[in-house]
């Protein structure tokens, strides 16, 4: 994203006229409507939408047209989010030993498809480290050993250093502690091998291989206390055929593992998600 300008993101009760008066907001003071997504829940009467807002023809200023939407947010009992434009989200990307995930995000990262600035990669091996250094990112090696505790506190010391704003786990074999979580609700992002949950433990691929699976696929969602079960961004799936090996099993889900977490991340850094509860509501560029 190059133009200038701010993405708005809201939800409120839903009732007559919404869409009317959002953009109507934007109108009378000669913003331009980019793009404008809405989704109404029918189930819990919600509004949801996401505005993407030129603001070169503004007649205040962006921070006073900020500021002046909060009339009407609280009118709408609404909760509601700005961001300017253009900007680049710090992120920390959090590795154990295999380096596919890693790879996607740097090259989405070097190509320009995510306005992201990697801090650094925190990695509880050392194998990734010359993917790192390749690629001009720090690395830190943090063991996590039997005192589990000092070892996040460390990464959350990196964390803080380096004001992160994202956090991706790609395909960090760690469990994060609860506390970790909480800090960064809403901002990390994990890809789980792609025979979680149904194969846990080890050789899962040799273990799905010999149920005959018909479909792998891979979730993309986001962090919190309770295991692999966070709301969910995007998920991948490739059809498994009878003649393919364990290592076309393993083949295929990487190739799961990497879309679905290129696109979550796509999704989150351009503020593509509102989070409702346990869901998360995306609008797909």
């Amino acid at each position: 994203m190059t133009r200038e300008g701010l993405i708005l993101k809201i939800d409120c009760p839903d009732q007559p006229g919404l869409v009317a008066r959002i953009a109507g907001y934007v109108s009378d003071h000669h913003g331009n409507l980019v793009e404008f997504n809405q989704f109404t829940d029918t189930g819990c009467e919600r509004f949801f939408a996401r505005l993407e807002i030129e603001t070169s023809g503004l007649d205040v200023e962006p921070d006073d047209f900020v500021s002046g939407f909060g009339t009407m947010g609280r009118a709408l009992s609404a909760r509601w989010h700005f961001r300017r434009l253009p900007y680049r989200m710090r992120t920390a990307v959090l590795v154990t030993r295999t380096d596919h995930c890693l790879n996607e995000v740097l090259w989405r990262a070097q190509l320009g498809e995510v306005p992201v600035d990697i801090t650094s990669i925190i990695g509880n091996r050392e194998d990734c480290r010359p993917l790192a250094e390749k690629a001009g990112i720090p690395f830190h090696h943090i063991e996590i050993g039997e005192d589990r505790e000092a070892g996040f506190r460390k990464i959350e010391g990196i964390l803080a250093e380096e004001e992160v704003e994202l956090v991706v786990l790609a395909r960090f074999m760690q469990v994060v502690p609860n506390w970790l979580c909480a800090a960064f609700t809403g901002r990390m992002i994990n890809i789980p091998h792609s025979f979680l949950p149904a194969f846990v433990g080890a050789n899962p691929y040799r273990k799905a291989y010999e149920r005959g699976v018909k479909l792998i696929g891979a979730t993309c969602h986001y962090v919190t206390g309770e295991l692999d079960a966070g709301p969910i961004i995007e998920q991948e799936v490739e059809r498994v055929q009878h003649y393919h090996s364990v290592q076309d099993l393993i083949r295929l889900g990487r190739d799961c593992e990497r879309s679905a977490l290129a696109k979550g991340i796509r999704y989150h850094v351009h503020d593509r998600i509102i989070l409702d509860g346990h869901r998360a509501i995306v609008f797909p560029d």
